[in-house]
């Protein structure tokens, strides 16, 4: 099981090319024509953070300077976060036409998807960019681990998207149940409010494995140290996660075909 995996997603690795070049591809053709091109995404995701700090700044009284750059910083990474798991569980739905055409590597839709939304997160970090701007960088010691928190972080979003994507060729109606979880973990993961905001309700935090995920590459940006709780949590999903993905897909990578 293992060793089909490996050798897929090696392959997938080596042919970096096919997918970078697809990945960006798609990101053009969304804005074909347009003068501004992908700059729309970063217009669209700079306004939803303007309206919402204005509200919620307001009704949880917050100083701007503070929660300005903490808004900004989770919903960008929130965003990509959960492009990458719902592009990922119709990736090879997608990409059946190729898929049953070419015996190429299966993975290589996932690292696509995965590349597609890094160049996304790249358009709309030059918000978090401006925000430091002004406010001003809290930390600058911390901010070197956001380099390391963003590796486990899409890491993290890789395997999940894998095995959401490998379920849903099989069971048609788990992509929309997955929207569905990704809507309502919007809600409970400290998105819009802050982690500690939650006082008579904080086992919604503390049991909540995406608010350790999201933490790890916020906190670098916002002025604090990840404490060794996300970091083991973090890390844990991954030593957990990738086993299981990798086993999932040399079990059923050559049914895939079928499927799609």
């Amino acid at each position: 099981m293992f060793s089909l995996a490996f050798d897929d997603l090696k392959q997938s690795i080596v042919s970096w090319r096919l997918w970078t070049l697809l990945g960006w591809l798609e990101v053009r053709q969304r804005y074909a024509r347009s003068k501004v091109g992908p700059f729309w995404l970063t217009i669209s995701m700079g306004v939803m953070i303007a309206s919402i700090g204005m509200v919620y700044g307001t009704l949880f009284g917050q100083k701007m300077s503070d929660y300005l750059p903490f808004l900004s910083v989770s919903l960008v990474m929130w965003n990509s976060f959960a492009q990458m798991v719902q592009e990922g569980s119709v990736a090879y739905i997608n990409s059946g036409t190729y898929i049953r055409q070419a015996s190429t590597a299966k993975l290589i839709y996932m690292l696509q998807v995965v590349w597609r939304n890094l160049v996304v997160l790249a358009h709309n970090f030059v918000i978090v960019i401006v925000l430091f701007l002004i406010f001003g960088v809290k930390n600058w010691e911390s901010l070197l681990l956001f380099i390391p928190g963003l590796v486990i972080y899409v890491m993290n979003a890789l395997w999940i998207a894998m095995v959401a994507g490998l379920l849903s060729a099989r069971y048609r109606d788990l992509p929309q149940i997955i929207g569905a979880l990704i809507q309502i973990a919007f809600y409970v993961t400290p998105i819009i409010y802050r982690p500690d905001a939650l006082t008579r309700f904080s086992f919604i935090v503390e049991w909540n494995p995406l608010a350790y995920l999201v933490d790890i590459v916020r906190a670098p940006l916002t002025g604090t140290m990840p404490g060794a709780l996300t970091w083991t949590v973090t890390v844990g999903m991954l030593v957990i996660g990738w086993p299981l993905a990798l086993a999932l897909t040399g079990r059923y990578l050559k049914r895939i075909p079928y499927w799609v």
